[in-house]
């Protein structure tokens, strides 16, 4: 079975990696260079060159020229693990077992973009690690595996991301080996209970101290690294927040949402959210502020 592989970001890596160690035909490799779009970007280059797979970079994986590049190869099987755009069917036409993809949620609840930030923004306790056949659509082909995964409350992007990898590090030898003799098993999803999430803003990872210290605390957590930190504006500067605390306690009722409670010995900043108080842990640059005073 030949195999054709598309991605550009750790989670890429990590996939192309395993097809590498269960002896997959790898005929070539579609990637990109770093254009800033994803936070996780990863250079598939280097563990091409040393593994000598072919690879094509392009900006438009639809392109005339990326088409002809694939086709010339003569796929089985596409695999696209970590890219943010759409494939048309032209390109989806090209192997004869399909393009199998991925989608780290529960399918078919979650599709579209940032599911890990998604899941954490909103507080869920549940997600999912999801392979499925890829089709014109957002996420919505047949399910070839899924795995469910618990989201524990200390828990951040960085975590869940390790997590999901790891689960899926395990779902995809058993989906090779399945396709090779066969045997898979297709689930086609039930679209009534699909929703989509939308493109996240940077706007989005702004800080506004009138939400709850919750909503406050699951954003932080949401954009923690290798995302690009939520994120407060003090006298027209940016300052990113990697790490918070909620402090659920009802001192502080009578204070408005913003205000400076107090500033600790080791420099972590406990401010007054809408219902309760949150303790920023860790955040840069370094700020010249004092108790008293309002974000």
């Amino acid at each position: 079975m030949k195999v054709l592989f598309i991605g550009t970001v750790k989670f890429s890596q990590s996939m192309l990696r395993v097809l590498i160690k269960e002896k997959v035909e790898i005929v070539g490799v579609v990637t990109s260079l770093d254009d800033g779009l994803n936070s996780d970007y990863s250079d598939l280059r280097p563990l091409c060159k040393k593994e000598n797979i072919p690879f094509h970079i392009t900006k438009d994986i639809n392109s005339n020229e990326s088409i002809k590049w694939i086709s010339s190869l003569d796929p089985n099987l596409i695999t696209c693990f970590g890219w943010s755009r759409l494939l048309k069917k032209e390109l989806l036409g090209i192997p004869e077992l399909g393009v199998l993809g991925f989608h780290p949620a529960e399918l078919p609840k979650n599709r579209g973009r940032h599911p890990i930030i998604w899941s954490l923004v909103l507080g869920l306790n549940r997600t999912a690690s999801t392979f499925f056949f890829m089709g014109e659509g957002a996420d919505d082909g047949d399910i070839v595996s899924q795995e469910g995964i618990e989201i524990k409350a200390k828990d951040n992007s960085s975590t869940l991301y390790k997590k999901m990898t790891k689960v899926a590090e395990n779902q995809l030898p058993k989906i090779i080996k399945q396709l090779k003799t066969g045997t898979n098993t297709l689930i086609p999803q039930d679209h009534s209970k699909a929703n989509i999430w939308r493109k996240r803003t940077e706007k989005d990872g702004e800080i506004d101290w009138r939400m709850g210290a919750e909503s406050i605390h699951n954003l932080v957590r949401a954009l923690a690294k290798p995302y690009p930190g939520a994120h407060f504006i003090f006298k027209k500067e940016k300052y990113k927040v990697w790490r918070t605390k909620i402090n659920k306690t009802n001192s502080f009722l009578n204070l408005e949402p913003g205000k400076i409670i107090k500033i600790n010995k080791d420099k972590s900043i406990i401010i007054k959210c809408s219902d309760f108080s949150i303790e920023i842990i860790e955040f840069e640059p370094s700020i010249k502020i004092k108790a008293g005073d309002y974000l």
